[in-house]
């Protein structure tokens, strides 16, 4: 509806002025409001794009939390997981501790879906902190088909994994067996010198390395060292 309104040109003389005096705040009330609904769509589009990173984020990391708490366990001996990665030089400089032996057994189990037989080659040796030791257990596919297993492995009890030191084995590696193929796997490993140095270890005289072997599966998940 057109809006008119008395004006003033002098004094005593009213004129009647055109609705056109008006439109300019109209139009700088419109354009305000445009600007305001586009700063809003741009805020939610931000939002949007926030939250779906974030879901893709989360999702990304359930994915790699299994490999990723498995190399931590590795890296610090956490569970029961034997300690990976030492240098040919730190393993040299080595002095063992000739007055602390130390029975190492070993253990091997098999999941029900994979039909290997799997054992170690010796039930225990003695070794001293700072001494390096070679071990062997020996897996057999008793099927008429190939089979590809992979293993997991712990060390008991949990507080002395993080003193044993895995130089070359073959956990979490696929390991392809073919009809009733048998095969040697190598363990090759030490216990560090601080162990007895460690309070905590004064009582332990006893450790076990136990090794359970599963069928590799696509989407098949591994237990978590150290609390299967």
């Amino acid at each position: 509806m057109s809006l008119w309104r008395l004006g003033c040109r002098g004094p005593g003389v009213w004129a009647l002025r055109a609705p056109t005096t008006c439109c300019p705040l109209r139009a700088r009330g419109f354009r305000g409001q445009s600007q305001q609904q586009q700063d809003w769509r741009t805020r939610n589009r931000s939002v949007v794009t926030y939250v779906t990173a974030a879901v893709v984020g989360m999702v990304g990391m359930s994915y790699a939390a299994v490999p990723l708490y498995r190399l931590y366990c590795q890296a610090t001996g956490l569970g029961g997981t034997a300690v990976a990665g030492h240098s040919s030089e730190q393993i040299e400089s080595m002095e063992p501790v000739k007055d602390r032996v130390i029975k190492i057994t070993f253990n091997a189990d098999v999941h029900a879906s994979l039909h290997w037989n799997f054992r170690p080659q010796q039930t225990e040796i003695y070794l001293v902190p700072g001494e390096t030791a070679l071990a062997f257990y020996k897996a057999k596919n008793s099927t008429d088909k190939p089979v590809i297993g992979i293993s997991t492995y712990n060390v008991i009890p949990y507080e002395a994994g993080q003193y044993f030191n895995k130089i070359q084995c073959f956990c979490f590696e696929e390991q392809r067996l073919n009809p009733h193929e048998e095969v040697d796997m190598p363990v090759f490993f030490f216990i560090d010198p601080e162990f007895a140095e460690d309070p905590r270890m004064a009582g332990v005289k006893n450790i076990m390395l136990s090794y359970t072997f599963f069928e590799a599966k696509e989407g098949h998940k591994l237990p978590v060292p150290g609390y299967n």
